[in-house]
Protein backbone atom coordinates (compact mmCIF):
# COMPACT_ATOMS: atom_id res chain seq x y z
CA UNK A 1 0.00 0.00 0.00
CA UNK A 2 2.77 2.71 1.00
CA UNK A 3 4.58 1.54 -2.51
CA UNK A 4 1.24 2.32 -4.53
CA UNK A 5 0.88 5.85 -2.27
CA UNK A 6 4.74 6.59 -3.09
CA UNK A 7 4.30 5.80 -6.78
CA UNK A 8 0.84 8.65 -6.75
CA UNK A 9 3.02 11.01 -5.76
CA UNK A 10 5.70 10.17 -8.21
CA UNK A 11 2.86 10.73 -10.90
CA UNK A 12 1.68 14.29 -9.14
CA UNK A 13 5.24 15.68 -10.14
CA UNK A 14 4.67 15.51 -13.94
CA UNK A 15 0.76 17.45 -13.96
CA UNK A 16 0.36 20.98 -14.44
CA UNK A 17 -0.42 21.33 -10.82
CA UNK A 18 2.40 20.06 -9.68
CA UNK A 19 3.31 23.18 -7.78
CA UNK A 20 -0.05 22.80 -5.76
CA UNK A 21 0.17 19.39 -5.34
CA UNK A 22 3.62 20.34 -3.80
CA UNK A 23 1.83 22.64 -1.18
CA UNK A 24 -0.80 19.96 -0.50
CA UNK A 25 1.89 17.34 0.22
CA UNK A 26 4.24 19.51 2.01
CA UNK A 27 1.38 20.61 4.11
CA UNK A 28 0.00 17.50 4.82
CA UNK A 29 3.51 15.88 5.59
CA UNK A 30 3.83 17.98 8.51
CA UNK A 31 1.12 17.12 10.32
CA UNK A 32 -0.46 13.59 9.30
CA UNK A 33 0.37 12.13 5.79
CA UNK A 34 3.99 9.73 5.55
CA UNK A 35 5.47 10.67 2.48
CA UNK A 36 7.60 13.53 1.92
CA UNK A 37 7.37 16.50 -0.30
CA UNK A 38 11.12 15.71 -1.87
CA UNK A 39 9.23 13.21 -3.83
CA UNK A 40 7.54 16.04 -5.84
CA UNK A 41 10.55 18.69 -4.96
CA UNK A 42 13.09 17.13 -6.62
CA UNK A 43 11.77 15.86 -10.10
CA UNK A 44 9.99 19.44 -10.69
CA UNK A 45 13.64 20.81 -9.48
CA UNK A 46 15.51 18.77 -12.13
CA UNK A 47 12.70 19.10 -15.12
CA UNK A 48 12.93 23.13 -14.66
CA UNK A 49 15.72 24.28 -12.64
CA UNK A 50 15.24 27.85 -13.00
CA UNK A 51 12.07 27.64 -10.50
CA UNK A 52 13.69 25.46 -8.04
CA UNK A 53 14.02 28.52 -5.82
CA UNK A 54 10.05 28.87 -6.06
CA UNK A 55 9.43 25.23 -5.57
CA UNK A 56 11.42 25.15 -1.97
CA UNK A 57 9.94 28.49 -1.24
CA UNK A 58 6.50 26.75 -2.11
CA UNK A 59 7.52 23.49 0.28
CA UNK A 60 8.73 25.59 3.15
CA UNK A 61 5.49 27.94 3.30
CA UNK A 62 3.39 24.91 3.12
CA UNK A 63 5.38 22.75 5.50
CA UNK A 64 5.27 25.25 8.21
CA UNK A 65 1.99 26.01 7.77
CA UNK A 66 1.42 22.36 8.29
CA UNK A 67 3.29 21.80 10.94
CA UNK A 68 1.32 25.11 12.19
CA UNK A 69 -1.51 22.55 11.75
CA UNK A 70 0.34 19.83 13.33
CA UNK A 71 1.04 22.02 16.54
CA UNK A 72 -2.71 22.37 17.12
CA UNK A 73 -3.46 18.72 16.55
CA UNK A 74 -1.23 18.06 19.85
CA UNK A 75 -2.10 21.00 21.73
CA UNK A 76 -6.10 21.02 21.33
CA UNK A 77 -6.68 17.92 19.44
CA UNK A 78 -4.82 15.32 20.72
CA UNK A 79 -7.29 12.58 22.16
CA UNK A 80 -9.72 13.41 19.58
CA UNK A 81 -7.53 13.95 16.52
CA UNK A 82 -3.22 12.90 17.41
CA UNK A 83 -3.79 9.21 18.86
CA UNK A 84 -5.65 7.72 15.95
CA UNK A 85 -2.99 9.09 13.74
CA UNK A 86 0.29 8.08 16.45
CA UNK A 87 -1.36 4.61 16.93
CA UNK A 88 -1.98 4.22 12.91
CA UNK A 89 1.73 4.70 12.11
CA UNK A 90 2.65 2.78 15.47
CA UNK A 91 4.52 5.82 16.70
CA UNK A 92 3.46 5.84 20.41
CA UNK A 93 6.49 5.13 21.80
CA UNK A 94 8.27 7.86 19.50
CA UNK A 95 5.67 10.53 20.68
CA UNK A 96 6.16 9.58 23.99
CA UNK A 97 10.09 10.02 24.15
CA UNK A 98 9.24 13.60 22.20
CA UNK A 99 6.80 14.76 24.21
CA UNK A 100 9.11 14.18 27.22
CA UNK A 101 12.33 15.39 25.28
CA UNK A 102 10.49 19.05 24.47
CA UNK A 103 9.94 19.38 28.06
CA UNK A 104 13.74 19.92 28.08
CA UNK A 105 14.74 20.71 24.68
CA UNK A 106 12.40 21.80 22.82
CA UNK A 107 14.05 24.51 20.35
CA UNK A 108 16.93 22.52 20.08
CA UNK A 109 14.45 18.90 18.96
CA UNK A 110 12.94 21.46 16.32
CA UNK A 111 15.81 22.75 15.29
CA UNK A 112 17.28 19.40 14.96
CA UNK A 113 14.01 17.34 13.50
CA UNK A 114 13.38 19.73 10.78
CA UNK A 115 16.30 19.00 9.02
CA UNK A 116 16.14 15.69 9.50
CA UNK A 117 14.01 13.18 7.53
CA UNK A 118 12.20 11.61 10.95
CA UNK A 119 8.83 12.52 9.96
CA UNK A 120 8.17 15.81 11.08
CA UNK A 121 4.70 15.40 11.85
CA UNK A 122 5.86 13.50 14.74
CA UNK A 123 7.96 16.87 15.97
CA UNK A 124 5.03 19.36 15.42
CA UNK A 125 2.25 16.87 17.16
CA UNK A 126 4.73 16.08 20.14
CA UNK A 127 5.54 20.35 20.07
CA UNK A 128 1.96 21.04 20.38
CA UNK A 129 1.08 18.49 23.20
CA UNK A 130 4.04 19.64 25.43
CA UNK A 131 2.86 22.89 25.19
CA UNK A 132 5.79 24.56 23.20
CA UNK A 133 5.53 28.07 22.45
CA UNK A 134 4.01 28.67 19.20
CA UNK A 135 5.86 31.49 18.53
CA UNK A 136 8.89 29.88 19.03
CA UNK A 137 8.30 27.03 16.63
CA UNK A 138 6.81 28.45 13.94
CA UNK A 139 10.19 30.56 14.06
CA UNK A 140 12.05 27.16 14.28
CA UNK A 141 9.91 25.62 11.73
CA UNK A 142 10.58 27.90 9.31
CA UNK A 143 14.44 28.27 9.73
CA UNK A 144 14.93 24.58 9.69
CA UNK A 145 12.23 23.51 6.84
CA UNK A 146 13.62 26.07 5.01
CA UNK A 147 17.27 25.04 5.32
CA UNK A 148 16.32 21.25 4.45
CA UNK A 149 14.12 22.34 1.01
CA UNK A 150 16.50 24.89 -0.41
CA UNK A 151 19.48 23.06 0.64
CA UNK A 152 17.96 20.12 -1.75
CA UNK A 153 16.63 22.64 -4.04
CA UNK A 154 19.97 24.56 -4.63
CA UNK A 155 21.82 21.34 -5.10
CA UNK A 156 19.94 20.16 -7.76
CA UNK A 157 19.96 23.42 -9.44
CA UNK A 158 23.34 23.52 -9.37
CA UNK A 159 24.59 19.73 -10.37
CA UNK A 160 21.40 18.07 -11.51
CA UNK A 161 20.81 14.31 -12.13
CA UNK A 162 24.23 13.43 -9.74
CA UNK A 163 22.64 15.22 -7.13
CA UNK A 164 19.32 13.19 -7.34
CA UNK A 165 21.00 10.24 -6.88
CA UNK A 166 22.92 11.17 -4.01
CA UNK A 167 20.31 12.48 -2.02
CA UNK A 168 18.06 9.50 -2.92
CA UNK A 169 20.54 7.15 -1.51
CA UNK A 170 22.33 9.65 1.36
CA UNK A 171 20.33 12.06 2.04
CA UNK A 172 19.36 9.96 5.55
CA UNK A 173 23.10 9.36 6.07
CA UNK A 174 24.21 13.01 5.53
CA UNK A 175 21.12 14.79 7.40
CA UNK A 176 22.09 12.79 10.47
CA UNK A 177 25.46 13.41 10.73
CA UNK A 178 24.42 17.56 10.06
CA UNK A 179 22.63 16.85 12.95
CA UNK A 180 24.85 14.57 14.98
CA UNK A 181 27.21 17.89 14.66
CA UNK A 182 24.66 20.67 15.98
CA UNK A 183 23.71 18.34 18.88
CA UNK A 184 27.44 17.66 19.36
CA UNK A 185 27.92 21.68 19.22
CA UNK A 186 25.06 22.00 21.76
CA UNK A 187 26.82 19.68 24.03
CA UNK A 188 30.21 21.32 24.16
CA UNK A 189 28.75 24.95 24.61
CA UNK A 190 26.78 23.40 27.37
CA UNK A 191 29.58 21.95 29.33
CA UNK A 192 32.16 24.75 28.69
Amino acid sequence: MLRRLYDWVLTLAASRRAPLWLAIIAFAEASFFPIPPDVLLVPMALAKPRRAWTLAAICTLASVAGGAFGWFIGYALLHELAQPIINSYGYQEAFNRFVDTFRDYGLMVILVKGLTPIPYKIVTIAAGAAGFSFGTFMLASVVTRGARFFIVAGLLRAFGDPVRDFIERRLTLVTTLVAAGVIGGFVVLRYL
